[in-house]
């Protein structure tokens, strides 16, 4: 039989920093999820768990294909380490498959950017590679301070600030410099029995698996959630299964103003509104209804010009909406769609909670940063200029 590898993701449901940060979407993909789908693209991994004491999180793990174990309360207050959710995750395991644990990872969702490759690297490097123990570490060239206050002896607090990695005095060039390697916080492996027998993540031989700085981030509190939501589109973009398919998709709905037009409006001496929209997203929209898709347009602007676009189209509409997000909700239940499995396009604030309920919440280019930010999918084409025709290339091919 062969050796089982075992990825543990600790997700609390208590974060105080950041409120339900487990939950928090990056790139449209709650964090849990996105953790969850790099393990299990691994290809070493054999199984992957989530260490969880919340309903929310454990319904999203296991809807991404992850078994879920439910973590005891004395394990699962702030004062709680890792170490004691991944023992116990692998006791657990352990009893429901009825089989030995050899190798086990622990893998931090609050790192959005962590990839397969940096999984398949620390596991690697204890079931290939002889290592006892390994982490994510990435290349670090910066000086670091210590204030004297907090130094070690009174030496210290004499002279000031003083330098831990370096001696204030000298100033070498980085190449001159030994590379220092900064634990990245993500990722984790350990020789099942001596993880027990340790007790601690660092034991025997360690090794260091590098990875990109560019991907480094944790998320600690709101800022680090923004950060990671503005870089989303920019680190998820490249990856493979980032774009969505048919295969995906059960029902694509459209925002009008900014997405299906640039957002301008001309108004004539009567007060009447007119729009441009693209010949190229008409196409793009026939094509998809031809496809056997549902089509929507969802508007919160009660405009002849919608409805006419919609006729045009041949699209179902509903406009002059107050809260989108309800009347998706709703549209989902009429028609038996799983929202999962819909694609939704929009462009402002408004759109966000729409972007909450769909399995993919895409933006289109020049959408207001945090709705970039919360999408799963940018397009690189801006509203009005062929955005829908585009997602529609992505759906159906690009021959379309």
């Amino acid at each position: 039989m062969p050796p089982t590898v075992l990825a543990v993701i600790p997700a609390r449901g208590g974060s105080k920093g950041v409120p339900a940060k487990n939950l928090a979407a990056v790139g449209g993909v709650p964090l849990v999820v996105r953790a969850v789908r790099e393990c299990l693209a691994s290809r070493i991994v054999t199984d992957v768990v989530v260490s969880t004491d919340d309903a929310g999180i454990a319904a999203a793990a296991r809807g991404a294909g992850a078994d879920v174990v439910q973590r005891p309360p004395v394990i699962a207050g702030d004062t709680a380490t890792s170490e004691a959710a991944v023992l116990h995750a692998m006791d657990a395991h352990e009893a429901m498959h009825g089989r030995r644990v050899d190798t086990v990872l622990l893998v931090q969702c609050t790192s959005p950017f962590l990839v397969r490759e940096d999984i398949d690297g620390v596991a690697g490097a204890v079931t290939e590679d002889g290592a006892e123990s390994a982490l994510t570490v990435a290349p670090f060239h910066g000086f670091v301070w210590r204030d004297g206050e907090d130094g070690a002896n009174e030496a210290d607090a004499e002279d000031g600030a003083y330098g831990v990695n370096h001696d204030k005095s000298y100033r070498p060039r980085r190449q001159d410099r030994p590379q220092d390697l900064l634990e990245t916080g993500a990722a984790y492996a350990m020789n099942a029995a001596g993880f027990r027998k340790a007790g601690h993540r660092f034991f025997g031989r360690t090794a260091l698996v590098r990875t990109d700085p560019a991907r480094v981030l944790e998320i600690d509190d709101p800022h680090d959630l923004a950060r990671a939501r503005a870089l989303a589109p920019l680190m998820d973009a490249p990856r493979p299964g980032a774009l969505p398919t048919r295969d995906d998709v059960d029902a694509v709905v459209l925002d009008f103003d900014g997405t299906q037009t640039d957002d301008r409006v001309l108004v004539d001496s009567d007060g009447r509104e007119m729009v441009a929209v693209h010949r190229g997203d008409g196409l793009g929209v026939a094509a998809l209804r031809r496809s056997g898709l549902n089509l929507l347009i969802l508007s919160t602007e009660q405009n002849p010009v919608v409805a006419a676009r919609a006729r045009k189209l041949q699209v179902p509409v509903l406009h002059g909406i107050d809260r989108k997000d309800l009347a998706l909700k709703q549209w989902c239940e009429e028609q038996g769609i799983a929202p999962e499995r819909v694609l939704y396009v929009g462009n402002d604030v408004n759109d966000l909670p729409c972007f909450g309920l769909v399995g993919w919440p895409v933006a289109v280019a020049g959408a207001h940063d945090v709705v970039r930010g919360a999408a799963r999918a940018v397009t690189s084409t801006p509203g009005g200029n062929g955005a829908i025709r585009e997602i529609a290339s992505w759906i159906l091919g690009p021959s379309l």
